[in-house]
């Protein structure tokens, strides 16, 4: 079930009826209801998975209590790595099982030897990277002792399995979300408005921007042989609007539809392309993962406290990790180790933390220097995406090779105009409420109510004017 489907439109408005006005503002009753449309969420992608997704919450859910009533620290231990090891066990089963035997039978190969592995002919669960990080990230903080194991099966199933999060995230932690679950309840309009105008924003960015960037990207992508270097720059723009407007949409409708459940769910995207140097970019690119990968990870190495060669070590291995989490593929390997050598001077010269707030904050427009470094920020960001979006190691550089070649200053084979019109439109409004938590938070509040509706009217006629075929959110596959 799509967030931009029909299946979905009908799906929310019955969950929302009967949450706040049948369950008559029990928390038991509430809590279960969104129990079993998170089960049935996910059913209609593929029922069968739904047994993975309740052995991962069984197993962290027991393996969480008995880490909590275990009489020593040998005990809790062999608990928690019992979790990790199954956990990380069946993700590497299901996402990364073939990656791993071609690439072996490859090197195997190397030296005269063949070797025809057995492959495994699976469908990757939906979500699965996202739900084993929630759980995973619940017995740390347990065995950490940073949190109290939870002993009400059904809040912390809902914690695993809420529905706006289920398959995309953002990836939740337990210390955020699991005391919202167990807290009355009550309906705020407000939060309801505001949230289905987050919805709303969220709509535009995917079926309008993300969808329409995404039928040029994929034929320029698809056939990039056959076009010129400037095509090619517009398919690598393409791409970078349309991940941008894809997965930022997505987190946009996942938070927009907690609000009316009344559950505040951690920001995903704090409007990245308009960061000035990657570290920034990173701040605001998807941060639940890379908060995630921040405290379970690069603190746990060390961080930053053992010098520039901890520094540089800990800063590849968590984007080379964090390359990997997106799939089983040398491209998303390549494109973490992109953005490690990006980020690294600032790394080295200590200047990571140099653009903490908003740029241009309070100001209609930037000054030329944040201008020149917005630019340079986004031309790396551009030029890793191709990396990211390409079949392989060899078409990302065949691709790039096509860019820089005398066919570069020639006029675009592919040019289509109704479609850049939509992106100047749509960098203005995410300009001008960049330093809201998203863009539509604050636009048109003050103004007088006919003209505040006409512009939300005006963005729904336009997500109903440019919609056609259910597009999958990439991070799905992810």
């Amino acid at each position: 079930m799509l967030f931009n489907s029909l299946d979905f439109a009908i799906f929310l408005p019955i969950v929302f009826v009967l949450y706040w006005l049948v369950t008559n503002k029990n928390l038991t009753l509430q809590n279960t209801l969104l129990l079993l449309a998170s089960y049935f969420f996910y059913a209609c992608w593929d029922w069968r998975f739904m047994f993975l997704l309740m052995f991962s919450t069984l197993l962290d859910y027991f393996t969480g209590l008995k880490m909590q009533d275990a009489s020593n620290q040998k005990g809790k231990r062999f608990w928690f790595w019992l979790s990790v090891i199954i956990n990380l066990g069946f993700l590497g089963v299901f996402k990364y099982y073939n990656f791993f035997a071609e690439s072996f039978a490859e090197a195997i190969s190397n030296f005269g030897l063949k070797v025809s592995p057995r492959m495994l002919d699976i469908i990757l669960p939906v979500g699965i990277s996202f739900y084993t990080f929630h759980g995973l990230s619940y017995v740390i903080d347990i065995y950490k002792s940073r949190i109290k194991a939870e002993r009400n099966f059904v809040d912390y199933a809902v914690f695993v399995s809420f529905f706006p999060l289920l398959v995309a995230g953002p990836i939740e932690r337990a210390t955020h979300l699991l005391p919202q679950i167990k807290r009355e309840r009550t309906f705020d309009y407000s939060k309801a408005v505001d949230g289905l105008r987050q919805i709303l924003w969220g709509l535009f960015k995917k079926i309008v921007i993300a969808d329409n960037c995404a039928e040029y990207a994929n034929q320029i992508f698809n056939n990039s042989a056959d076009h010129t270097g400037s095509t090619l720059v517009l398919g690598a723009l393409f791409f970078t609007l349309q991940i941008y407007g894809d997965f930022s949409g997505y987190s946009d409708i996942a938070l927009g539809t907690a609000r009316l459940f009344g559950i505040e769910l951690l920001r995903n995207f704090a409007f990245p392309y308009f960061s000035r140097d990657i570290a920034e970019f990173w701040r605001r690119w998807h941060i639940s993962l890379s908060s995630w990968f921040k405290d379970y990870l690069y603190i746990p190495l060390g961080g930053s406290k053992g010098g520039n060669w901890m520094r540089i070590r800990n800063t590849f291995i968590i984007f080379i990790v964090s390359g990997f989490w997106h799939g089983a593929n040398w491209t998303f390997l390549a494109w973490g180790a992109l953005n490690a050598l990006f980020i690294m001077p600032s790394i080295v010269m200590k200047t990571n933390r140099n653009n903490l707030e908003t740029v241009a904050q309070g100001k209609l427009i930037p000054t030329a220097k944040e201008l020149f470094q917005m630019a340079v920020t986004f031309a790396l960001a551009v030029f890793a995406w191709i990396f990211f979006r390409a079949e392989n190691i060899h078409h990302a550089f065949e691709y790039i090779s096509g860019i820089f070649s005398k066919s570069l200053f020639s006029f675009p084979s592919i040019f289509p105009f109704h479609l850049f019109v939509l992106i100047l439109l749509f960098i203005l409004i995410e300009w001008q409420g960049r330093e809201q938590q998203y863009a539509l938070a604050k636009l048109g509040l003050n103004w007088k109510r006919p003209l505040r509706y006409t512009l939300y009217y005006t963005i729904l006629i336009t997500i109903f004017w440019f919609v056609g075929k259910e597009q999958q959110f990439i991070y799905f596959q992810f």
